[in-house]
């Protein structure tokens, strides 16, 4: 059967988003942030605890999502597993994902974080609910088909109306920054080698996108922790890689693009880059979500320093401009879905004491200041939360001396170094994280940070998932986090009034 034609691909995306908005039956999630910032953990908490608050409670098990309104009234009957709907989609691994937090066969001691994000995936659930009131009342059932997708992908999106002379010359300029230059100096080294206006060469192109990606790559390291620049797939090349579409990087332009230069070799790549890689995303893809998460490791940022965190704030900007953001209604439903709710998460928030939350909370609200103006403007909802999708520490109080000291208590990851010593993953360790600034703008000041250089070490340690806990029945507790079922509410928990 020959492929449907964009006009009616987009025909039958309108059709099934307005049969979906009428009858209140599915709605699209998207799940995206940028590397290291929890997708993987997140999708799988989030489908672990729908799935254990749509079974019979047992004796002695823990009520997963107590915010989640339709569960905490007892309208919440059943939580399915469908078949993965679209063919052209893989289905996101959600089983081997949980095999490795909870440590599957091999036992507690196997558990281990699953690997992040390289691709889009999805995967379908069933709600079924009682509605409370209304003419709609009675049983009900919400298709959640849950997206995941890397983050960085979503900055390719702005690419769609620059040309390469203008990608490029931010590019540049972006690389002989402070925080990034001594990154990009091979790269930046190669070009003062090489003539944008000379013949076309393979060679030099495959040489200068291996340099460029290289610092890219260095750039999203745990030291730096900078937001990566696109284009994303440079990172996350798939079956890509290798591909002229792949094979291309910035140069300087300012004698333009000959007929047979490197320059113009370079321009078509990246022309290429954005018809068969960024486009059919957001054709087949990102236009098609009706709510969003952006999940934010915010304290890796703040770790790292002020470069990093100026970075993360002005890569959020660029994230929420790419959303069609908007008050979802009939016309809009029927002409191209919109995104009319998104989460902003500070995910890691069981790396910090609980006095602390509220603190990251209002630090990624300012980091996040524009996009969400920009957002509520044109009627979409945006919220802001500190959040853990699965807890891999507990709190404790600590005396030392005199004092009384907030602490967390967890085990940390094989290599981590805590006071000098390094741990094994085995022995649980009471860690004192220090308490991020009351008032955000002791963190900012301006468009700059206040915290000097060098002076940004929170102590944030990597921990181990928690250990698997049994109830009276002896089956596994649902994975214990903070704040997911608020996360949950304010995401779909309205579909389900």
């Amino acid at each position: 059967m020959p492929l449907l034609s964009n006009l009616t691909q987009e025909a039958f995306i309108a059709a099934r988003s307005l049969a979906d908005y009428v009858g209140g039956t599915g709605l699209r999630l998207g799940v995206t942030g940028l590397s290291r910032a929890g997708k993987t953990v997140f999708i799988t908490a989030l489908v672990e605890a729908l799935l254990a608050a749509g079974r019979p409670a047992a004796p002695g098990r823990r009520n997963p999502l107590p915010v989640f309104r339709v569960h905490a009234e007892g309208r919440l009957m059943r939580a399915n597993l469908e078949p993965q709907p679209d063919d052209a989609v893989p289905r996101f691994a959600y089983e081997n994902h949980l095999a490795s937090l909870t440590g599957g066969e091999g036992g507690p001691d196997a558990r281990h974080w699953p690997e992040s994000t390289r691709r889009i995936s999805e995967l379908r659930l069933t709600l079924e609910f009682e509605r409370k009131s209304g003419w709609r009342s009675g049983s009900s059932s919400l298709t959640l088909d849950i997206v995941d997708y890397p983050g960085e992908w979503l900055l390719d999106l702005p690419l769609l109306s620059k040309s390469y002379a203008q990608w490029s010359q931010e590019t540049l300029e972006a690389s002989a920054a402070a925080a990034r230059a001594p990154l990009a100096a091979d790269w930046r080294g190669y070009l003062k080698t090489i003539d944008p206006a000379g013949p076309a060469s393979e060679d030099i192109a495959r040489k200068a996108a291996e340099l460029f990606t290289a610092y890219l790559r260095a750039s999203r390291a745990d030291k730096y922790a900078l937001s990566t620049l696109p284009p994303g797939r440079f990172l996350m090349p798939g079956d890509l890689e290798g591909s002229p579409a792949l094979t291309f990087a910035p140069l300087p332009t300012e004698g333009g693009s000959p007929s047979g230069s490197l320059a113009a070799m370079m321009e078509r790549r990246y022309e290429a880059y954005k018809t068969h890689v960024v486009r059919p995303f957001f054709r087949d893809h990102f236009a098609r979500l009706d709510r969003q998460i952006v999940l934010v490791d915010a304290l890796s940022a703040l770790n790292s320093g002020p470069a990093a965190v100026r970075d993360l704030e002005t890569a959020m900007t660029d994230v929420l401009m790419a959303f069609r953001a908007g008050r979802a209604s009939f016309l809009t439903t029927l002409f191209r879905p919109r995104v009319d709710r998104i989460l902003f998460a500070a995910t890691k928030a069981d790396h910090l004491h609980h006095t602390s939350h509220d603190r990251l909370e209002a630090i990624l609200r300012h980091l996040t200041a524009r996009a969400i103006a920009r957002a509520e403007g044109v009627g979409a909802e945006v919220d802001v939360i500190a959040l853990a999708a699965v807890r891999a520490t507990r709190e404790a109080s600590v005396r030392q001396g005199r004092e009384t000291l907030d602490a967390i208590v967890g085990t940390p990851l094989p290599g981590e170094t805590v006071g000098g010593e390094t741990f094994d993953g085995a022995q649980e360790v009471a860690i004192f994280p220090g308490s991020l600034p009351a008032d955000p703008r002791t963190v900012f000041r301006g468009d700059a940070l206040a915290i000097p250089e060098g002076e940004a070490d929170y102590r944030f340690v990597r921990f181990r998932p928690p250990v698997p806990q049994v109830d009276a029945s002896g089956g596994f507790q649902p994975l214990p986090h903070i704040r997911l079922d608020r996360a949950i509410e304010f995401l779909f928990g309205d579909r389900m009034a």
